[in-house]
């Protein structure tokens, strides 16, 4: 498959010091896929403007993470800014809309965009869990203007994005579907949140229990998640792809290998035939966060 890398060194300048999401993430992945960049369609990324952030976010949350970027200053304790950190987070975003730009001109049929900082937590109001914007979320409304009507978004990281379901929560054209573990950061996504309104029963949440491993999440994803892509059957499928459920991660308490996770990502692919993009969200074990990816972007070269 014609699968296009998109990223950009500028991402290592969103410095946050101290910090498990620190721009190494970056520089062991960009080892890491060495080995296939001759497969690979690489690509810069645009700068998100922001009339495509208000696709998801208020005018006054992008704002606020302008003025904090300008003045490196936190957004919380977690959540860091340093003086670049806003033109990064547009760039993160901007990696979206270059995929679904090259999905609509035929150039790819697939994406992996290598983003920092990550996304999934932010809120349409506020950014929180090392996350500026909601690229995912953005990307998702994004390609409906360019005529993706329905779109799946697909989360393993290993915190539920609560981020990109508050932005869903009742829209029955996104369906947002979760693995997650149990008492983890941020403590959202039970189970029988299923979405409200017009949105009932277009959110799907599953709850993984801490020192689970490959036999429980992947049952998961070879029984549960098939008969709902062939249900709602998206047009495109967007995925958070977060790799701190990694038996490494120093952040969480699940057991899955790589051979897990290359798993995961194949069945993903195998649910339906449309295009694919996926996101970088969390993994915080550099070296196995490198080697992650790659077998992720193997699977969608296939």
């Amino acid at each position: 498959m014609k699968t296009a890398y998109i990223s950009d060194p500028f991402f290592l300048r969103h410095e946050t010091g101290a910090h498990p999401e620190s721009p190494n993430r970056l520089r062991a992945i960009t080892r890491a896929v060495e080995p296939l960049n001759d497969r690979l369609i690489p690509l810069t990324p645009i700068t998100a403007s922001k009339s495509i952030l208000r696709l998801n976010h208020t005018p006054e949350h992008i704002e606020t993470v302008q003025e904090a970027s300008a003045h490196a200053e936190a957004l919380d304790p977690d959540t860091v800014c340093s003086l670049d950190s806003y033109e990064a987070a547009c760039k993160a975003v901007g990696a979206g809309i270059t995929a679904i730009d090259g999905i609509v001109e035929g150039r790819f049929d697939r994406a992996f965009c290598a983003v920092r900082p990550p996304g999934h937590h932010a809120t349409p109001t506020q950014s929180m869990g090392f996350c500026l914007f909601n690229n995912i979320a953005i990307t998702a409304r994004y390609a409906q203007t360019q005529g993706f009507e329905k779109v799946m978004i697909i989360d393993f990281d290993v915190h539920h994005g609560n981020g990109t379901q508050d932005a869903f929560y009742t829209d029955d054209t996104v369906f947002y579907f979760s693995t997650h573990q149990t008492f983890a950061y941020p403590g959202t996504g039970m189970e029988n949140h299923r979405g409200e309104g017009a949105g009932e029963g277009y959110t799907a949440n599953f709850l993984i229990m801490p020192d689970s491993g490959d036999t429980e999440v992947l049952e998961i994803y070879h029984d549960d998640l098939p008969p709902l892509v062939e249900h709602f059957a998206p047009d495109i499928i967007l995925v958070s792809a977060g790799y701190d459920l990694h038996e490494s991660d120093p952040l969480a308490q699940l057991n899955v290998t790589t051979e897990g996770i290359r798993e995961i990502v194949r069945s993903i692919l195998d649910t339906a035939d449309v295009p694919f993009v996926f996101f970088l969200e969390g993994g915080y074990d550099v070296e196995a966060l490198g080697e992650n990816v790659r077998v992720t972007l193997e699977e969608m070269l296939v």
